[in-house]
């Protein structure tokens, strides 16, 4: 079946490719070569991620789109790795897989041979022995089984040798996981500056609707104080308490604000402290886990600790849950910090449903972090982070605590 499967897509990308000079393969070749993507990705199992490369967001549609689709997958080297391997998974690695399954039946049919079949057969060859009397019928039997014993020993090295040469193959060659990794750094740089830039408009918003306005009104309540003092101290009076009571919320504003920007207990604390309080603060009970060495870079603790905030606030307004675990350690071995976020809810979390899960994975992109959702319907929901990130040797330096960096 596999056999067959394989030989059909390379005939038929063979054809579709070369009616492409007559205008025909344009309308077949990216149907075709879609089924031999499916096909691949089928049985590239453990040879890594699909190296294909991202479908552009302006394809059009109609023959124009057709054409455009036909151009892209032909530009793409994925395209004709899949091809190569087509021919030698129909070729090689029929033989690979066929060889242990031959050459084990051996020893069944030398002693159906030597049982006495042999005079059927007289005249014909069991591979190199004729069968033209008993004694050549058990030099058949002992050949049969010395061979059956050879595909039990091989086969599985065989079998691995096909393996192996599909991930050859399959896998993206250094080249394209460079490409791929490129592109990823360009789209989440990209989603970074967008939101940064949204960030900062957000600020702006906040400082000009909240405090900036709550102290401009101080400044006239003020002004209207002096003017009123000697002629009206009761009404002065009742302005400067409206005064206080707005520089109060001007003052309350701007913690909020810059809570927002940069949590005080992250700076003061570190990432474990900072992730517990955090903990505390959310309406869903919260069982916090974190095991930490020390310190980390100032951003790529922020970028941990708004990721958990997050999710964490994705759960408690999606998930329906009663409960969150939340286990953060640290990856000595592959220098990475892991964090993982459990819920009992009702799952169905996913990261292009707009529930913020797309924004902490683009956070993370920036340091080329990456997001892994577990969230099948019904749940549990398991949200699994991972930030490249070597212990800061500076944890105790007053000029990180303060922001600065020499």
């Amino acid at each position: 079946m596999s056999l067959a499967c394989g030989i059909t897509l390379f005939v038929l990308s063979v054809v579709s490719i070369a009616l492409v000079l007559v205008g025909v393969g344009v309308l077949t070749t990216p149907a075709v070569l879609g089924a031999v993507r499916w096909y691949a990705r089928w049985r590239r199992a453990a040879a890594g991620p699909a190296p294909y490369r991202p479908w552009p967001r302006d394809l059009r549609s109609g023959v124009t789109g057709q054409v455009e689709r036909c151009v892209f997958l032909l530009k793409d080297p994925a395209t004709w790795r899949d091809l190569q391997w087509l021919l030698a998974d129909a070729t090689a690695g029929f033989v690979l897989a066929l060889l242990p399954t031959a050459l084990t039946l051996h020893g069944p049919y030398g002693t159906v041979v030597a049982a006495g079949v042999w005079r059927a057969m007289r005249g014909e060859w069991f591979l190199f022995v004729p069968l033209t009397s008993q004694v050549n019928a058990f030099l058949a039997l002992g050949l049969g089984w010395c061979l059956t014993a050879l595909g039990l020993w091989a086969g599985p090295h065989l079998l691995r040798t096909g393996s192996l040469l599909t991930r050859a193959l399959l896998a993206p060659t250094r080249e394209m996981a460079l490409r791929r990794r490129v592109d990823r750094l360009y789209e989440t740089r990209h989603d970074a500056v967008d939101s940064s830039a949204a960030e900062l408009r957000r600020i702006e918003r906040d400082l000009h609707d909240g405090a900036q306005a709550r102290l401009v009104a101080m400044g006239m309540s003020l002004g209207t104080v002096e003017a009123l003092i000697d002629k009206d101290p009761e009404q002065a009076r009742e302005l400067l308490a409206q005064a206080r009571q707005n520089s109060a919320e001007a003052l309350t504003e701007l913690r909020d604000l810059v809570r927002g920007i940069h949590p005080p207990v992250l700076a003061e604390r570190g990432l474990g402290d900072a992730l517990r309080a955090l903990a505390l603060r959310s309406p869903i009970p919260v069982e916090a886990e974190v095991d930490l060495p020390g310190r980390f870079e100032a951003p790529v603790e922020a970028a941990a600790y708004f990721a958990v905030g997050e999710v964490l606030t994705n759960a408690a307004k999606h998930s329906g849950a009663e409960r969150i675990w939340l286990d953060v350690d640290y990856d000595a071995a592959g220098g990475a910090l892991r964090i993982a976020v459990t819920d009992n809810g009702r799952g169905g979390a996913d990261t292009a449903a707009g529930t913020g899960l797309a924004g902490v994975e683009r956070r993370l992109g920036t340091f080329d972090g990456i997001l892994a959702v577990s969230s099948p319907p019904g749940g549990p929901t398991l949200v699994t982070m991972e930030i490249p990130a070597l212990p800061d040797e500076r944890a105790g330096d007053p000029d990180r605590r303060a922001g600065t960096r020499p």
